[in-house]
């Protein structure tokens, strides 16, 4: 018996020793491991202004002085786009009645804070009509889908110049052909051209939330559902410039700004 014992020992104890000594290595190991940090809050998935005391900012943009004279489109390095655009002239300061400027782009610059707006999944469309882009300034939100279409039986192409967003450049050659493009940072303005056709332009402003409006013929723009408090409001013309305007509105109020420009 005694003898069996000492064949025991030598034969287990050295692999007790092994065993021990995986064990501990593995304890020494996960010892020095430390938890990552936790994961970021998800942004919310609804509108966090609250409808019973939002807010509305209405105005005017107004163009004073001598309108600039519209210049002749030649187009016919396009037989296409000539055959559709006679007498077409070029169309960066538009005027309507009472001096009303269109294609004015307007947006909260500054106000809302850390709030985070829902991103629609409803796409926003840039056509190519008859050798134009349409519309010729418009808005998105980051992360909504920008639907380019043509509607022309002729070669277009997109490219699109931004500076906090990737550059992009497309050819659509056949009538009815679409991309989609998805923009990742706000960015006011952006600027589109066609390659094939340089009297074709168009601009985009990509902001982080809904609160933008173009301006109508009649110059006027509306920006709806805001919470009350103070806001930045800057406008934005193709060939005009920049102007801001700060107002405060409490709950259920309207606001009420006027912008003007003048050729320079």
């Amino acid at each position: 018996m005694r003898a069996d014992s000492r064949s025991f020992s030598a034969t287990v104890a050295p692999c007790l020793a092994a065993v021990c000594l995986a064990l501990a290595v593995v304890a020494c190991g996960s010892s020095t491991s430390e938890p990552g940090p936790p994961a970021p809050a998800a942004a919310p998935t609804e509108n966090p202004v609250d409808p019973a005391t939002a807010v509305t900012i209405t105005g005017t943009v107004r163009f004073e002085g001598t309108q600039p004279k519209p210049d002749p489109i030649v187009m016919e390095s396009d037989p296409y786009c000539a055959d559709r655009n006679r007498n077409a002239m070029t169309s960066r300061v538009v005027v309507g009645t009472g001096g009303g400027l269109q294609n004015v782009f307007v947006h909260v610059k500054a106000g809302l804070g850390t709030l985070r707006f829902p991103v629609p999944a409803t796409p926003v469309v840039l056509d190519q009509r008859n050798c134009a882009y349409v519309p010729r300034v418009f808005g998105i939100q980051v992360g909504q889908p920008l639907e380019i279409l043509n509607s022309d039986s002729t070669l277009h192409n997109i490219h699109a110049m931004p500076e906090a967003n990737r550059e992009f450049n497309r050819g659509q050659s056949m009538q009815g052909q679409k991309d989609t493009h998805i923009f990742s940072a706000a960015e006011v303005m952006v600027p589109f051209k066609c390659d094939v056709h340089r009297w074709m332009n168009a601009w985009v402003g990509i902001l982080e939330h809904p609160f933008y409006a173009v301006t109508a013929a009649d110059g006027t723009f509306e920006l709806k559902g805001l919470p009350p408090g103070t806001y930045t409001i800057e406008a934005w013309h193709e060939t005009l410039g920049r102007q801001t305007e700060t107002v405060t509105i409490g709950a259920r109020q309207i606001g009420t700004l006027s912008f003007r420009f003048g050729a320079s």
